[in-house]
């Protein structure tokens, strides 16, 4: 495979490039044309841990301002790339990178001129070690090191701006010098994803190797890795040397195993959300003795159906009291703000408060309920003759409502108009009554 063909890709699948918004449909691998973008001069953090009197690591971190300028070959630097360092930051902590892929170029890199808002950047020392790992053993066969990782080694972890990218790249520097290569890169376009309850959920990850180096040769590994509040769990993990999935595999899980292979495609698929998915999930690929990951969040946002009863609602009279419940149900994550209105004849709407909340109910499927409970006391409430009463719930996935109508009858205050129309009548009535009167007796004579 040609350098050029294995440059950063994104995933799509027919029937789940509607889900990450960042995608289009059936789009090529994406690639970074070097008449599109300019490398940036990348300002960074240099973390590792201190070092104490005996040369051990204390536990304790220092960090230092360091500079990346990133460069497509070992020959080539553009006026940006040039870039002189801040009084600063130590000439020990800027470093001239060879990208040769790009990988680093891409926009979400680039702050805009004068901005206060820059991507993130950090940078570790990195130790090249073979994997423990059942999937990822097979890549590292030989009990010998090679003289190539005899070097300098460093990992810098990036997040675009507006959460547009994420990224980590392992570069190889050649002992004692601040010129490092990009041997490995992992990133991701769907830093954080929503999803509604049962659609198909696609998780972007791509990679690309250095076909230079002698460790590109050797195969690959895919690891992803589930974890929520503490808890973690192994989703899939796949050999690509030998071709083999590993035998803990989430139900429903799966990859593009072609496009893994051609184009470095590791997105997960889930062929079907659950309120179990929302968490954080790791994108790891191995390489001899080298690895890189990525993490994203993924949120299962399912919003409430709402239903009311007793519907319809009896007839009230003044000084009745009436139940109303509405019970909200299906909805995931937990957070729901339930409250109630009264729409009068007008059409003028108030406020009627929460009413009273019962406790969460988780259903076999993760999704939630609750329950609230209404109580109209007609004599202290300036009810009318009645309206619609209205339950409103409050969600993340969306708001809902539920309305039914109350009616009230009995003794009810009327209106102005409506006594001047009774005023009218009873004098209407009098009349007729006069003059029925006057017509009787004069028939009578």
């Amino acid at each position: 495979m040609s350098l050029q063909q294995m440059q950063i890709f994104t995933l799509t699948c027919p029937g789940l490039h509607h889900l990450v918004f960042t995608y289009t449909a059936s789009p090529p691998p994406f690639r970074f044309p070097q008449a599109l973008f300019s490398c940036p001069v990348l300002d960074c953090w240099f973390v590792q841990e201190r070092k104490g009197r005996g040369g051990g690591l204390t536990g304790a971190t220092s960090q230092e301002k360091s500079l990346l300028r990133i460069r497509r070959d070992a020959h080539s630097l553009g006026a940006e790339a040039q870039r002189q360092p801040a009084s600063d930051i130590s000439p020990d902590r800027v470093y001239d990178v060879t990208d040769p892929a790009a990988t680093l170029c891409h926009p979400a890199l680039s702050a805009p001129r004068g901005s206060i808002h820059k991507p993130q950047c950090e940078i570790n020392p990195f130790l090249p070690q073979p994997s423990t790992l059942k999937w990822a053993t097979a890549l590292t066969d030989s009990a010998l090191s090679p003289v190539y990782l005899q070097a300098d080694w460093l990992s810098v972890s990036l997040q675009g701006l507006d959460g547009q990218l994420i990224q980590s790249s392992i570069m190889r520097a050649p002992t004692a010098t601040k010129e490092p290569q990009v041997i490995l890169s992992v990133s991701s376009k769907t830093v954080s994803v929503k999803s509604r309850l049962g659609e198909p959920v696609l998780l972007d990850c791509g990679f690309w190797t250095d076909s230079s180096s002698p460790l590109s040769g050797s195969g690959f590994a895919v690891e992803w890795r589930y974890q929520f509040r503490g808890d973690g769990r192994l989703v899939l993990a796949y050999d690509g040397k030998t071709d083999r999935l590993a035998e803990m595999q989430e139900e429903g899980a799966t990859l593009d195993f072609e496009g893994l292979h051609e184009k470095g495609n590791a997105s997960l698929i889930l062929q079907e959300a659950k309120v179990r998915h929302s968490g954080t999930y790791i994108c790891t690929v191995f390489l001899p003795y080298l690895l890189a990951q990525v993490a994203m969040d993924l949120e299962i946002v399912e919003p409430p159906s709402l239903s009311i009863y007793p519907s319809p609602l009896p007839l009230a009279v003044p000084g009745q009291v009436v139940t109303v419940h509405c019970e909200a149900s299906g909805f995931a994550p937990l957070s729901l703000e339930v409250s109630w209105e009264f729409t009068g004849a007008d059409g003028t709407s108030r406020s009627l408060g929460s009413g009273s909340l019962t406790g969460h109910r988780q259903a076999w499927d993760g999704t939630f309920s609750q329950r609230s409970k209404l109580e109209l006391d007609t004599s202290k409430l300036d009810l009318g003759r009645g309206g619609e009463v209205t339950c409103v719930a409050v969600h993340s996935g969306g708001t809902r409502r539920a309305s039914v109508t109350l009616n009230v009858i009995g003794n009810v205050t009327p209106s102005i108009e409506d006594s001047m129309a009774m005023v009218g009548v009873a004098l209407v009535l009098y009349g007729l009554i006069k003059l029925v009167s006057w017509t009787f007796i004069s028939g009578n004579k």
